[in-house]
């Protein structure tokens, strides 16, 4: 039995909450009697209860999120109602800012801010019987004081799920759409230290690496000794580090440094969300286009690095046509991963400050995403939400990729893909539960009949990409091709412009 349980809910069973672990990193005294369980959204909710309470808990610590908290809501309800005596501590992003748009109030405590000291110290006076605030407003805590987590994942984490780290806390941009926009500094972690621990991850096993710093070249001395750390091993993929980057902030020893890994071992996240310097200014986003350009391209064309390129729908201000031009750019200077996201009103972001002047009207339930603006209807958002998962789906699964290109060829990606995703919607009548046969069958079906393409040069092109993993068989769709058409070998280069040698 356990006297503390620590919990939350992932997104997914791969993910682990490296925020857990600090909790637990730092509980001292109290750490023998506390324990970690980790579920995901996807877990019944009454059976999660059951399992934090077998173990008698006086408390349970949650970590609260955009994507777990309508669940957090529910297993509140049903721990209150079967042990009403268990005290429940909530932190987290969700509860750090209000308002709050989903009903916690069953919840004892909750903890606002960075809780890795604050938590344990809630914890001693709750055993006490001496707290008395049921909001706890944290300043920043020196991370000095903070004992580090990365011991805490367990045989099973580092062979299952990526192990998340970081090497700072912070961001010193303002952009409004985001929670690290209220951060008043960057604070790093002692860069010797970490590196001790992240060599006995390595050691473990550990081959995932998720570094959750909201700029990770932002101070270039420490972004060396970090790719440096991964390039000094010698074993080959598969293993990977990812980190999330300034875009226009990458000076040539640091290039020099992402030019020498080998493929599949650097992922990098790069934040583009506009293209337009006016919406940019608008939402206090610096945007030196010159020099995010200049990047990508050097990304594309010299290194091996896997890019995720991350653009928003329904930005103040931003139109359907501002925001195609945003998409045509991208592609033109690079074939990599573009997600495509929809805004997203977090409580205690300055966003805000355009909802009249703009339009913005939102959700109130998880994720908060944005429903229409004075430039965007209703009916725009829902076509670019399907748009997106669309995208996601044939560009960038990478199941379609020399296929989908024939979509759009010499003329606006854009454009031509936004006509193919309102004809694939009026075949579905769904973006989800779409198998891989139906989805590619789809594709064949629009490139032929609505294109107008040659048949044989379609089925050249999409038995190229189907048959790239060794194994698959023939779709029922291709099937008459299969024979006659000889299919090239591109494994390795993918169409792919890449570095020099």
């Amino acid at each position: 039995m356990k006297k503390i349980v620590l919990t939350t809910l992932n997104s997914r069973f791969t993910h682990t909450s490296i925020a857990l672990r600090y909790l637990y990193a730092n509980l001292k005294e109290l750490q023998e009697d506390a324990i970690i369980l980790e579920f995901s959204i996807n877990d019944a909710v009454q059976s999660i209860a059951e399992k934090l309470l077998v173990h008698k808990p006086e408390i349970i610590g949650i970590g609260v999120y955009i994507w777990n908290v309508s669940y957090v809501s529910e297993l509140i309800h049903i721990i209150k109602k079967v042990s009403p005596g268990t005290t429940i501590i909530l932190g987290g992003p969700e509860v750090s800012h209000e308002p709050f748009r989903v009903n916690l109030d069953l919840a004892d405590f909750i903890v606002q801010g960075e809780g890795d000291i604050a938590f344990y110290e809630l914890c001693v006076k709750i055993f006490n019987n001496s707290a008395n605030e049921r909001v706890i407003k944290m300043s920043m805590p020196s991370l000095k004081n903070i004992a580090l987590p990365y011991r805490f994942y367990t045989d099973d984490d580092i062979k299952n799920r990526y192990i998340y780290v970081e090497a700072s806390r912070g961001c010193p941009f303002e952009c409004e759409f985001c929670l690290s926009s209220m951060d008043e500094k960057v604070r790093a972690f002692d860069l010797d230290t970490l590196l001790e621990e992240f060599e006995l991850l390595w050691q473990r096993g550990a081959r995932a690496f998720k570094f959750i710093d909201r700029t990770f070249n932002l101070n270039i001395k420490t972004a060396n000794r970090l790719l440096d750390f991964f390039l000094a091993k010698e074993e080959k993929p598969p293993y990977f580090a990812h980190f999330e980057v300034v875009p226009d902030h990458f000076p040539d020893s640091l290039k020099a440094k992402i030019a020498l890994f080998p493929e599949g071992a650097l992922q990098l996240e790069i934040g583009i969300q506009t293209l337009n310097p006016e919406i940019a200014a608008n939402i206090s986003r610096p945007l030196k286009l010159d020099k995010i350009k200049e990047n990508i391209r050097f990304l594309q064309e010299r290194t091996y690095a896997h890019m995720h390129l991350d653009l928003i729908v329904g930005l103040p201000g931003e139109t359907i046509e501002s925001f195609g031009a945003n998409l045509d750019e991208l592609v033109r200077l690079s074939h990599s991963e573009i997600q495509i996201g929809i805004l997203k009103k977090l409580s205690g972001t300055y966003i805000n400050r355009h909802d009249i002047e703009c339009g913005m009207l939102y959700s109130d339930i998880p994720p908060y995403d944005v429903l229409q603006t004075s430039t965007l209807s209703f009916e725009d958002i829902q076509i670019m939400k399907r748009f997106s998962r669309f995208w996601d789906l044939t560009y960038n699964s990478g199941n379609f990729k020399q296929s989908v290109e024939l979509i759009w060829q010499e003329e606006s990606v854009f454009e031509n893909f936004y006509d193919f995703s309102l004809w694939i919607y009026s075949q579905t009548d769904s973006t989800w539960q779409i198998s891989l046969p139906r989805l590619g069958e789809l594709l064949f079906k629009y490139l032929c009949e609505i294109k107008e393409m040659n048949v044989e040069f379609v089925a050249q092109n999409m038995l190229e990409d189907m048959m790239k993993i060794k194994g698959r068989a023939v779709p029922s769709y291709l099937k008459n091709y299969a024979q006659t058409i000889s299919i090239k070998d591109k494994q390795g280069t993918s169409g792919f412009n890449k570095r020099q040698q």
